[in-house]
This record gives structure tokens, C-alpha cells and sequence, in this order.
């Protein structure tokens, strides 16, 4: 297959911590974009998806994490390419958000209401996911 028509592989993470009002999803903002998504990015050289989303969790919210159900995978065109995109559930353990150039931002948000700040239909379903592995009810540490 031509490398321009080969699927684009990604992964990333449903960052959430417990709150005793339920739990808190962490979403960025991409300022180049616009948008408000899950963390996620490209597979770099022979690393896993899972090696993939934790680091680019990390990378885009600064949280050292706790890998817990895996969440699928969800596929779409990107720029005329396949791109699919596989997350996992990640409970934040520690870690603070410094700003870069494709992050500017680091919002939590209560689950219930996350699926309207959400920029993406696709990553709605992934919350859908999310909710029936995980639930919206405090978690204990």
C-alpha cells in the first residue's frame, strides 16, 4: 500500500480523577485546530498503542497515569487518509499541564457535561464507552 493511503495509527486516553462529586474528565484544547479533544497523538517507530497513548497523555497533559479498560479503537478520515485512533481509560495519578504549542489548554470536566464541550460526534461514542466501563459515581482512590 502507498505510505500517502496507509492508515494514520494513533491512541490516546480518557483522562479522568475522582472528584466527591463524581468524576472529571481531562480534555485539551488545540489551539491550532480549535477543538476540544481526548489527549491522543501518532505511534512513533515499533511502540505499542498503549506505549503510544500513555505518552502522548503525558506528553499533552503532563499526568503520570493508572491504565485501566481498554476503550476501542474509532476511525475516520483525516485530510483524505484512514485514521484510527485507540483509548484506553487513564486515571490520573500526578503530574501539572504546562502549555506548548499544540496544547494550550487542560480543562476538567465533570463527565456529565462533557460530552458538550467535546468538539467531535466520534469521541462522543468514546465517552459512551468510557461511562459504561468506568461510571460517573466517585471512585475510590
Amino acid at each position: 500500500m502507498e505510505p500517502e493511503r496507509r492508515p494514520i495509527r494513533a491512541a490516546g486516553g480518557v483522562l479522568w480523577r475522582s472528584t466527591p462529586g463524581g468524576i472529571e474528565l481531562g480534555i485539551v484544547h488545540r489551539p491550532r485546530y480549535g477543538d476540544w479533544t481526548f489527549p491522543k497523538g501518532k505511534l512513533e517507530g515499533s511502540e505499542s498503542e498503549l506505549e503510544a497513548a500513555v505518552r502522548e497523555v503525558r506528553e499533552e497533559t503532563g499526568a503520570s497515569v493508572d491504565v485501566g479498560a481498554d476503550l476501542g479503537t474509532i476511525s475516520y478520515q483525516h485530510r483524505g487518509r484512514p485514521k484510527t485512533v485507540r483509548y484506553w481509560a487513564m486515571r490520573a495519578l500526578d503530574g501539572g499541564f504546562t502549555a506548548t504549542d499544540e496544547i494550550g489548554e487542560l480543562r476538567w470536566v465533570a463527565v456529565r457535561e462533557v460530552a458538550g464541550v467535546l468538539s467531535y460526534d466520534r469521541e462522543r461514542e468514546v465517552l459512551r464507552r468510557f461511562v459504561a466501563a468506568v461510571g460517573t459515581a466517585p471512585q475510590p482512590p
